[in-house]
């Protein structure tokens, strides 16, 4: 078996690459439509503009980039809530890194109410909140917690270590959101031209591929699970070309090194017994997504900020910049480069918009490897 390094250099290999996008190229000849594929991961697109992959690509095979960044659709008044419990009195807001430059209305981030003596930190993992808490033991903890399937099951394991310990300062502000409904919305909307999908692999990787079998089956695309190397994209790109020549959509896994179909089982028992699915949530550019989202059980509700908060958190945002594309480019209508502020008046350093501010966000992505303007 090849290690770590091995493997890395093997799916990066530059003949390999050339080899696999030629393939494609010849057999694409054959479709008898274009294929729009969106990706629903940030990292995925990161990898495909890393690598240069969609210029490898032949004129009927585009990349269209999807709402595979939760820091990017999560909507502006849900950062209103970050901020607004930031500047309570006693309270200590925690949050990973992304979420500290996303702006909320008027501009405002958690990065600015910081510096105006808020007490923000930002940690890379959820039990880092833990010792905060400890330290501060006369103070209301609130963890922003967000992410989608991948990071659900960490906010379980320190929601298991609070109820374990009946830890009093500690609560939750849930904005963990899943996949399948978000491509459902997508499908049903009729406003994309997207006729493929490929799948995130570490999203996968707890939920399993099963739950792309029905999306499949119901809306005749296929749906592939990839990991993030330049060959495990092109050959995700070639199940996608080869399921359409043969008229026969399909979930399938490419990824086998690390996705299997039931995923991973103990993590989703952990998610279960402290989450249930919200009946609706916002989703920036898309809307509202019934069951797309989680929220504490009945019984964990006492750990939830927006209960403790309801009195002070606001119910309704400012609109987006009115040039900025993001939610355009979460549907998959609008690519970074039409947008009229895209390495202008939005860069990493002043973000207009959460598709430019976070890691996994496709203007980011656009501007770290394309240049600072298109």
């Amino acid at each position: 078996m090849k290690n770590t390094l091995e493997l890395t250099a093997a799916l990066r290999h530059p003949q390999a690459i050339q080899a696999m996008a030629s393939a494609i190229g010849t057999a694409a000849t054959m479709l008898e439509t274009p294929l729009h594929i969106m990706e629903i991961c940030g990292g995925h697109t990161h990898s495909i503009m890393k690598y240069g992959i969609d210029t490898l690509m032949p004129e009927n095979i585009r990349f269209v980039h999807g709402p595979g960044c939760p820091v990017c659709v999560l909507p502006k008044v849900r950062v209103d809530h970050a901020i607004c419990m930031a500047t309570q009195p006693d309270t200590i807001l925690v949050c990973l890194g992304d979420m500290m430059r996303v702006p909320g209305s008027g501009g405002q981030s958690l990065q600015h109410v910081r510096a105006d003596g808020a007490d923000v930190r930002f940690v890379y993992s959820p039990l880092d909140v833990l010792p905060i808490a400890a330290e501060n033991p006369g103070k209301t903890v609130v963890f922003f917690a967000i992410g989608f399937e991948t990071t659900t099951p960490t906010t379980a394991s320190l929601l298991h270590t609070v109820q374990a310990n009946n830890l009093s300062n500690i609560v939750f502000h849930i904005n963990h959101v899943m996949v399948p409904p978000a491509v459902t919305a997508l499908l049903q909307s009729g406003s994309s031209s997207v006729n493929a999908f490929i799948v995130p692999g570490h999203v996968s990787a707890i939920s399993g591929w099963k739950p792309y079998e029905k999306l499949a089956e119901e809306h005749q695309v296929p749906f592939v699970v990839s990991g993030f190397e330049p060959v495990d994209i092109l050959a995700a790109v070639r199940t996608i070309v080869t399921q359409s020549l043969e008229k026969k959509p399909a979930a399938h896994n490419d990824y086998r090194r690390v996705v299997s179909y039931e995923g991973n089982s103990r993590a989703r028992e952990l998610v279960d017994l402290y989450f249930e699915p919200r009946s609706t949530f916002p989703w920036r550019g898309l809307g509202d997504i019934p069951a797309s989202a989680l929220q504490l059980r009945e019984r964990f509700r006492h750990l939830d900020a927006e209960i403790l908060f309801q009195s002070v958190l606001p119910e309704n945002s400012s609109d987006d910049h009115r040039n900025c594309l993001c939610g355009a480019i979460l549907r998959g209508v609008a690519l970074p480069g039409q947008c009229q502020l895209f390495g202008r008046q939005c860069t990493p350093s002043n973000p207009q918009g959460s598709c430019m501010v976070s890691s996994e966000g496709a203007c980011a992505a656009y501007y770290k490897y394309r240049g600072e303007a298109l």
